[in-house]
């Protein structure tokens, strides 16, 4: 959810002083990056963003009764009224770590939803709710309550000084104003995390942005936004333009979206965060209080450059937690969207990792041989076409993202996961469902488009195919099977 703040609007002069404090924990940041002390690496970390649910499959504003109901500080809110977010732990991905953390993930759901049911309320994993209405984005009642999702709300709309236009052109084309930012609720992910050391953390931000294109083809699950069929994973082009500052003059004149994708390899992790402070204004420009300003182990709280980065909304964001005993630095992957199930989160899960450890770890790095631009426009065909894209490849040219996926990047990944010392029965278990659903070529994505083809070509309106695709998803969804193996109706 970020850090709460204390205020709605800020002042001119607290925007000047927060210029300032983010030049200051920028220097600092430096500074401690060149001599602290940092956590080992090895471990790994999941967010995961839910929808909820009425009856009907509509979405239900009860995100606060819901989160009273399951009791579990594991469960936050989120901007929109109809989520919920789950906070994993961290846990070793060694061993039988990712068996524990389906496990975990599994039981941690299965409890949520039956309270949940307390309130009225189903849970669905999936990257766009499919039966979400313009009705929503008219009004305020969708927003959760907390200062920061007002204030967010606030500075976006001032900044652009209009209302936020949406234009998405995909299987079929949706066009119209919003009065709000309500479509960035819309937009529901998994986030990866993996902490790493100052000195590794460019080859692994590196390697992310590389396989960004393939392992998003893969994982695709959210075709479907304000009952229009448009890009497999419409929720990457959908948040870039929810919660665009920039009015159409801004944009023609190239100034940078605050969901961007990066337009250049980096040496560091400061790299990152100084184009954080270079290209970006404060949208939540609160200055911490107080006059400590370390830990007591001697790490920066860098409390403004935090609450900054937060607002910077990077496909994979560069961390930096000054802990309670030591501080460390993680890896935030953001672009997967939420389920199908368990296990295929989980299984995608192991494609990152594996992929990430043997790519950062290569004696000629592929972001040698591929121009930045290059891996952007895989990204993005990607993101439009899911697993029917075609990507370029060093060493191999173009060729369709599933021949890339079963031929070169599967076994890399098996090996990065060997490397990690992932148990064999583990790394067969999540890359036998990778590749079995890039042989079917049935991701979330497909099957969506194709079961609500269906349903319309046995005579149902729109809204009715998309309510009875939502429930046939929900049942699948619960039987945790994977989704290559879902029936269509």
């Amino acid at each position: 959810m970020g850090a709460e703040v204390k205020s709605k609007t800020f002042s001119r002069e607290q925007r000047t002083r927060y210029r300032q404090r983010l030049l200051e924990n920028l220097e600092t940041l430096a500074g401690y990056l060149a001599t602290g002390q940092f956590a080992a690496t090895g471990t790994i970390g999941m967010e995961l963003e839910l929808n909820l649910a009425n009856a009907d499959f509509s979405p239900a504003l009860r995100n606060a009764a819901v989160l009273e109901a399951i009791a579990d500080p594991a469960f936050q809110t989120e901007i929109g009224k109809f989520n919920i977010e789950l906070n994993h732990p961290a846990l070793s991905i060694g061993g039988q770590g990712l068996r524990q953390l389906e496990d975990s993930l599994r039981s941690q759901l299965n409890r949520a939803d039956e309270r949940a049911a307390a309130a009225d309320a189903d849970i669905l994993m999936i990257g766009i709710l499919p039966t979400l209405k313009r009705e929503l984005v008219e009004d305020m009642s969708w927003l959760s309550a907390g200062k920061r999702y007002a204030a967010l709300n606030t500075s976006v709309l001032q900044a652009r000084g209009e209302d936020v236009l949406l234009e998405l052109r995909g299987i079929e084309s949706l066009s119209f104003y919003a009065k709000n930012i309500a479509p960035e609720a819309a937009c529901t992910s998994v986030q990866l995390h993996l902490q790493v050391r100052p000195e590794e953390f460019a080859p692994v931000w590196n390697a992310a942005q590389v396989i960004a294109g393939p392992q998003v083809a893969l994982a695709a699950n959210s075709p479907i936004f304000m009952e229009t069929l448009l890009w497999h994973e419409t929720r990457i082009e959908l948040f870039k333009q929810a919660i665009d500052t920039r009015p159409p003059e801004m944009r023609n004149q190239g100034v940078r979206p605050r969901v961007w994708f990066g337009e250049r390899w980096i040496t560091s992790i400061f790299d990152l965060f100084e184009e954080n402070v270079r290209y970006f204004p404060a949208l939540l420009p609160e200055l911490a209080r107080g006059a400590s300003r370390r830990t007591p182990a001697g790490a920066p709280l860098l409390p403004e450059l935090l609450l900054h980065n937060g607002t910077v909304y990077r496909w994979n964001r560069p961390i930096y937690d000054p802990g309670k005993d030591q501080a460390h630095l993680r890896l935030e992957n953001r672009l997967l969207p939420a389920g199908p199930t368990v296990l295929d989160t989980v299984a995608n899960a192991a494609f990152f990792f594996g992929l990430v450890r043997v790519l950062r770890t290569a004696d000629r790095p592929l972001w040698t041989r591929m121009a930045f631009k290059t891996a952007a426009d895989n990204f993005l065909a990607c993101a439009r076409n899911g697993l029917e894209a075609s990507v370029y490849w060093p060493g191999v040219g173009d060729m369709p993202v599933t021949e890339l996926i079963l031929r070169h990047l599967l076994p890399m990944a098996a090996d990065g996961l060997s490397q990690l010392k992932v148990d064999e029965e583990l790394i067969g278990r999540y890359l036998d469902v990778l590749r079995a659903r890039t042989q079917s070529e049935q991701n979330g994505a497909a099957w969506q488009i194709a079961t609500v083809r269906r349903f319309e070509g046995k005579g149902l309106d729109r809204s009715a195919a998309l309510t009875e695709m939502t429930r046939c998803y929900w049942e699948n969804m619960h039987r945790n099977v994977p989704v290559h193996d879902w029936p269509l109706p």
